[in-house]
């Protein structure tokens, strides 16, 4: 009987006790960000024109001739919600020999006295790379927004506010062109490509490209 009812009571106990709780919890909401660009250009006619009603377009033909100006605008397009990132386009010439001699006889030994319009306050643009074996001119453009600068002092670019960046906006043929010279730029392709990549992660631009071009 003593020991049924010690039983009792610790039962009785136990069914009466109460527990002090509280529970707090964090929720984290992972977004992935990105880097994105485009890149077009006006629409033209065979002479250079641009058609209306405006329409922008990944490539137009033209017909050459001696001292006309032709319409070429390649714009790269920063998308509003993109991240800082560093910019650059690649601008490859074909039929480079032809070029580079009409260049130097006619417009001051330089392609981009025919290829006109570039603003110096918004892109750095390198010294020419020709490739002989195929007979390219490539020129590197890198976009120059300031946003702070490295360890050296040198200065290193970001964009990413949706703004158009303007390549260059004509190209402009030599008045006194011969035939021949006008044949050997026929066929002539000007290839424009675009690049980005995030500014974040990286100490300095030079390390961000070097990244770029290794995963390419």
């Amino acid at each position: 009987l003593t020991l049924c009812a010690v039983l009792l009571v610790t039962a009785s106990v136990l069914g009466t006790m109460a527990f002090l709780t509280s529970t707090a919890s964090v929720e984290n909401t992972f977004t992935v960000g990105s880097v994105k660009i485009t890149l077009d250009e006006a629409r033209v006619d065979a002479s250079g024109v641009a058609v209306t009603p405006a329409e922008r377009v990944a490539e137009n033909s033209y017909k050459l001739m001696p001292g006309h100006t032709y319409t070429k605008d390649p714009t790269i397009h920063v998308d509003a919600a993109s991240e800082d990132c560093f910019i650059r386009a690649k601008v490859t010439l074909t039929n480079a020999k032809e070029w580079i001699a009409i260049a130097t006889k006619y417009a001051d030994n330089k392609v981009e006295n025919i290829i006109q319009g570039t603003n110096d306050d918004i892109w750095w643009v390198s010294q020419p790379a020709v490739d002989t074996a195929n007979n390219t001119v490539t020129y590197t453009f890198v976009y120059k927004n300031e946003s702070h600068t490295d360890e050296l002092g040198k200065r290193i670019w970001t964009k990413a506010d949706g703004t158009d960046l303007v390549l260059f906006d004509k190209i402009v043929m030599p008045g006194n062109l011969t035939n021949d010279e006008l044949k050997g730029v026929g066929n002539s392709t000007i290839t424009v490509v675009a690049e980005a990549i995030q500014a974040d992660g990286f100490e300095t631009e030079a390390a961000a490209w070097a990244a770029f071009d290794a995963q390419q």
